[in-house]
């Protein structure tokens, strides 16, 4: 009697929707190759992209997916270094 709806969404109906491949709202796999200080991918990871001034921020970067505000919290902290500015962190909260 509570409930007034009721919705059902599979990861297919996440992906059409969405365009996250399989309905991955983490953007990226949960295994030990691709966690951490590994995301997005071994190689790429610590915000920076191979192209030279662009950076990545959201969820399939440190430190993941369900964590609101830290990757680009961390990106910023990296062009800030990348162009010799200094930020403290705790200031910036």
């Amino acid at each position: 009697k509570l409930i007034v709806h009721k919705e059902v969404r599979t990861p297919l109906d996440i992906e059409n929707e969405t365009g996250l491949s399989e309905g991955n709202i983490f953007q990226g796999e949960l295994t030990f190759d691709q966690l951490l200080f590994n995301r997005p991918v071994p190689g790429y990871a610590q915000y920076r992209s191979p192209i030279k001034g662009l950076y990545m921020c959201g969820s399939s970067t440190h430190p993941g997916g369900g964590v609101m505000g830290a990757p680009g919290a961390n990106a910023a902290r990296e062009i800030l270094l990348d162009i010799g500015k200094k930020i403290d962190m705790g200031q910036a909260a």
